[in-house]
């Protein structure tokens, strides 16, 4: 990879940005001090911040001095509920509050990118909306985001990620499906408790819970063409007090992962049908649950096929990256307007969502001038 060197002033300026973030960290809806300060950078460069009726995360927007495309930048800025292990200067002064999946790379990317592209916004074809999306990780923020209405006229959207799998400044790229969709769901079996001496005198939840385990799997093995990619988890169970008793109810709780809106709906359908049949079987009742997560993120080809290009032209290596069950609400924008999600490495040796999560700083050298890239890229057509 052929080093980018940020001029001085703003890297400077990225690196402490960056280490501001990761030592605040605010959980999702609370991100409030972390907004004050995506404003108070925003402003401080004469970048003007749009209005926005949600309590958190920032809209702003450069250009519109020469008539052209308007197209978006979106960066989330949540963190996650854990407790900092990464041994770092500027850990999180925050107990069980961390940036443990790179979301204050991507804010901080998304911030010196602005102040770049203030710059030559004289020269600019056309607009860049900036989109600071609060609660990323668990409320659906991006679904917040689109209902705002503050995407009218789009013509296209942009967002990172950090991989930590990649070498520090790797490009990684998919066309088509690259994040599943993610889903919940919740079982619970009702039964009449009893002694478990005399299991006959009463409904036995733990055995239906059981059969349930086990049948939810062949869901996937058996109701789902092998090649569309899915994955039934069940992730937490509840049921009992002690060791005598058999309990008048029984709690699971699990994920559902997919790309196919068929298959994600006929998941859905045989999970209902087979806690219900279990439930017959083993004379006890059943009730099912089902928490829609964001759909599939599936990328343009078109923008996937720019974003290489571009990186390519800016020599920075570019490698073909796998689809993934993880999810991410970008996708929600992607319902609506053409979008393309991209990663970038960071060289950590534990992934995102690990206490010991560490994203290396070094990777700015590559998203901020890729992101400046695009932007002049994509309005000069």
């Amino acid at each position: 990879m052929t080093q980018y060197e940020l001029e001085s002033g703003i890297e400077k300026l990225t690196l402490a940005l960056f280490q501001w973030f990761h030592r605040h960290p605010e959980l999702a809806l609370s991100e409030f001090e972390t907004t004050k300060k995506i404003k108070a950078v925003l402003q401080e460069h004469n970048i003007d911040i749009l209005s926005n009726p949600m309590d958190t995360g920032v809209f702003a927007k450069i250009g519109g001095k020469k008539p052209g495309s308007l197209i978006a930048l979106r960066a989330d800025i949540d963190a996650l509920p854990i407790n900092e292990e990464s041994g770092l200067p500027y850990s999180s002064e925050h107990s069980n509050r961390m940036h443990a999946c790179g979301h204050d790379f991507h804010l901080t990317n998304l911030l010196a990118t602005a102040i770049e592209l203030k710059k030559i916004e004289d020269q600019l074809n056309g607009s860049i909306l900036l989109i600071f999306q609060p609660a990323e990780e668990v409320d659906h923020g991006a679904d917040r985001v689109v209902n705002t209405g503050i995407l009218n006229g789009v013509e296209a959207i942009f967002g990172l990620h950090v991989n930590p799998e990649l070498p520090t400044g790797v490009v990684g790229v998919k066309t088509g499906n690259f994040n599943a969709a993610v889903d919940r769901f919740f079982v619970t079996f009702h039964g009449k408790g009893t002694h478990a001496a005399h299991p006959e005198s009463g409904d036995d939840v733990i055995v239906a819970t059981g059969e349930f385990i086990v049948a939810a799997q062949t869901i996937v093995s058996r109701n789902v063409n092998p090649f569309d990619p899915s994955v039934v988890s069940i992730t937490h169970l509840e049921s009992g007090k002690t060791w005598n008793v058999l309990p008048n109810t029984s709690l699971l709780e699990g994920t559902v992962r997919s790309f196919d809106k068929k298959t994600r709906e006929k998941i859905k359908t045989r999970l209902q049908k087979v806690a219900s049949g279990i439930a017959a079987t083993n004379e006890v009742t059943s009730e099912f649950q089902w928490v829609d997560g964001a759909p599939a993120v599936v990328n343009d080809q078109r923008l996937t096929k720019f974003v290489e290009t571009v990186a390519l032209k800016k020599h920075f290596d570019v490698v073909h990256l796998e689809a993934s069950m993880g999810g991410e609400d970008f996708s929600c924008y992607q319902q609506i307007i053409p979008g393309t999600f991209f990663n970038v490495g960071v060289g950590s040796a534990y992934p995102v969502h690990s206490s010991k999560f560490k994203a290396d700083p070094k990777a700015f050298e590559t998203s901020i001038p890729l992101f400046v890239a695009l932007v002049k890229s994509y309005l000069e057509g």
